[in-house]
């Protein structure tokens, strides 16, 4: 496959997530966006994507750019909240691709300042997801707060992703591939509603979560 033939690949599949990223209520019309690398260049979604679309985006709400954020193919402005995608691409080799979204249980914990723990199996790989320090949205002080979180965390990344809340903001996912990112991203999702819901049953996560982990360990020396 051709590098051409992979950008127009990967355009096609960031509409399609960026779709079912509205439709599974894990962004919403206020913002969020998506990108992933190719060699050096990088497809990413376009500004409005929430706010005059409503996600029903196509191939060509995706543009391509450098690595500086210039585009070099399509139409329409480079969202600005893409400061943190650059961040993260530049800085770190073992991720490709990144997924901002506003969903709905994770901004629960987002406007609580507090980190999501990982209450699912399927979560345990991304240990508890860490609240960075406050900056506004669009602005290069967030950017590098969440680049700043992936620190220590490339294994994960290398592996499938790594995770960041962002303070009154939402999640943003960094992963080895674009498939990976949006799966973590939905798997956060997920744990961040159950999470919320398992308070209704009077659970401590906390204990039920240190006693799994306990019941795990010989499964895990086999």
């Amino acid at each position: 496959m051709t590098e051409l033939e992979k950008i127009d690949e990967t355009r096609e599949k960031i509409a399609e997530l960026g779709r079912l990223m509205y439709d599974r209520f894990m962004t919403d019309s206020a913002g969020g966006n998506i990108s992933a690398r190719v060699g050096d260049l990088v497809c990413v979604t376009t500004a409005g994507c929430g706010s005059n679309l409503r996600w029903r985006i196509n191939p060509e709400h995706v543009v391509v750019t450098d690595l500086d954020g210039k585009i070099v193919a399509g139409e329409g402005k480079v969202s600005r909240e893409a400061k943190a995608h650059y961040a993260l691409l530049n800085r770190y080799p073992q991720g490709t691709a990144v997924v901002h979204c506003h969903a709905r249980n994770v901004l629960v914990f987002a406007c609580a300042g507090i980190p999501l723990p990982p209450v699912l199996e399927a979560t345990l790989k991304f240990g508890t997801i860490p609240v960075v320090k406050y900056a506004p949205a669009h602005s290069d002080e967030l950017a590098e707060y969440v680049a700043e979180s992936m620190k220590g965390r490339e294994a994960m990344i290398t592996k499938m992703a790594a995770l960041t809340i962002s303070p009154w903001h939402g999640l943003f996912s960094f992963g080895k591939t674009l498939d990976a990112a949006f799966d973590a991203a939905e798997r956060t999702e997920v744990n961040a509603m159950i999470a919320l819901q398992s308070r209704l049953l009077g659970v401590d996560l906390a204990a039920r979560t240190a006693q799994l982990e306990q019941e795990r360990i010989p499964f895990l020396n086999k």
